[in-house]
C-alpha cells in the first residue's frame, strides 16, 4: 500500500491472511524495481506506474499480478504496459462518487456566493459586505464537461437547487429528457454559464479547457441575469490549461474558479492562488471518512476475487 489504506481494510485483509506493507516509494526506488516483490499493489494519485516503472517490476521473476488504484482515475497507471506484462488493473470506481459529487455543489455555491473569500476578508479584519455580491444558481445552465457516474450526482443535486443540466459526452448516448445533450465541448461552454468537469485526463481531453473555450462562455444566464461565469474541477488537473484560467480570471472573461486538482501537485506556489477570484482545495474529493472506508470495501473485494483466480468487475485490462 504506498499511499496509505483505511485501518479496517488492512485488517480485513490481514485476517483474511494477507501480509500488508504500508510504504511510500520514491520514484527512483520504483524504477530500481522496489515492488516486484508483492503480489498486488494499491496506489493512490500519488504513486505514479509509467511504462519505465511497471517494466522496471515485471521483469526477471517479478510476482506483481494487480495494480489497484484506489480511486477512479488511472491516468497515474501505464495500461498498456501492465497488459503487455499481463497485469491486471482494478480501480475504485462507485466508492468515492458522493464524496466528490458533495465537494463539487460545494465548490460551485461556495465560489458563486463568495463564501471562501469572505472567511478570507473577515480575519483580515475587513468587513466587505458591499464588496461581496454574488449570484444564485436557480435558473442558470450547469454544463457538465463527461457525463459519468459523478456527474450525473452532481446534475441531480442541481436540478434540486433549480439549474438546468447541460452535458457533453461523446463516449455516453442518452435518452433522458432532463437534460440537454450537446455535439461539441464548444457548444456547451456557448451556452452555460457555469461549467463543471468531469472527465478522465487523456491525450484527447489535456488541456482542453483552454482560454479560448472559456471565452465562449456567456456571462448572463439564461434567466437575464448578469451572473457572470464559474468553473468546477474536482476531476483531474491537467484537463484545465492553468495559464489561460489565470488570463480569464485576471481579464474578466471568467468570474470564478475552483479547483480541487493541479496540473502540478502539490500546488501551493500556483499564481491563481493570489486572486481572490480563485478557490481552492488541495485534491481532497475522495477524503471523506465515509468514501475511505467503502473505497477499502472495494479493495478487500477485488483481493478475494483475484486470490480466488477470478477477474475482478472493475478491472480495466480484462
Amino acid at each position: 500500500m504506498t499511499d496509505g489504506i483505511d485501518l479496517d481494510a488492512k485488517k480485513s485483509l490481514q485476517e483474511l491472511g494477507h501480509s500488508v506493507s504500508e510504504k511510500h516509494y520514491s520514484n527512483e526506488d520504483l524504477i530500481d524495481g522496489c515492488i516486484s516483490e508483492y503480489d498486488i499493489v494499491v496506489i493512490r494519485s500519488a504513486t505514479k506506474l509509467t511504462a519505465d516503472v511497471i517494466k522496471a517490476n515485471s521483469e526477471n521473476y517479478s510476482k506483481l499480478s494487480l495494480i489497484i488504484r484506489a480511486g477512479v482515475g488511472v491516468d497515474n497507471i501505464d495500461l498498456s504496459s501492465a497488459s503487455e506484462y499481463s497485469v491486471l488493473v482494478c480501480n475504485t470506481p462507485s466508492a468515492s462518487t458522493n464524496a466528490v459529487v458533495e465537494l463539487t455543489i460545494g465548490h460551485l455555491i461556495s465560489s458563486c456566493r463568495r463564501i471562501s473569500t469572505g472567511n478570507k476578508k473577515m480575519r483580515e479584519g475587513v468587513w466587505a459586505k458591499k464588496e461581496l455580491r454574488g449570484s444564485e444558481l436557480r435558473g442558470k445552465n450547469l454544463g457538465l464537461l463527461g457525463y459519468g457516474r459523478i456527474a450525473r450526482g452532481v446534475a441531480d443535486i442541481a436540478r434540486s437547487i433549480g439549474m438546468k443540466i447541460h452535458a457533453y459526452d461523446p463516449y455516453i448516448q442518452s435518452d433522458q429528457n432532463d437534460c440537454v445533450f450537446h455535439d461539441s465541448a464548444e457548444s456547451l461552454f456557448s451556452s452555460c454559464t457555469h461549467i463543471s468537469i468531469h472527465c478522465f485526463l487523456s491525450e484527447e481531453t489535456r488541456h482542453l479547457v483552454d482560454y479560448e473555450m472559456i471565452s465562449l462562455m456567456p456571462q448572463i444566464g439564461v434567466d437575464g441575469i448578469q451572473c457572470g461565469n464559474h468553473i468546477v474541477n474536482c476531476a483531474r488537473g491537467g484537463i484545465i490549461d492553468e495559464e489561460g484560467l489565470y488570463r480569464a480570471l485576471t481579464n474578466g472573461k471568467l468570474t470564478t474558479a475552483s479547483l480541487d486538482v493541479f496540473e502540478v501537485e502539490p500546488a501551493i506556489k500556483s499564481n491563481l492562488l493570489q486572486l481572490d477570484s480563485f478557490q481552492a482545495t488541495p485534491h481532497i474529493g475522495a477524503s471523506t471518512n465515509e468514501a475511505q472506508s467503502r473505497i477499502g470495501q472495494e479493495i478487500v473485494s477485488i483481493v478475494q476475487s483475484h486470490s480466488k483466480g477470478e477477474t475482478p468487475d472493475s478491472c480495466l485490462n480484462k
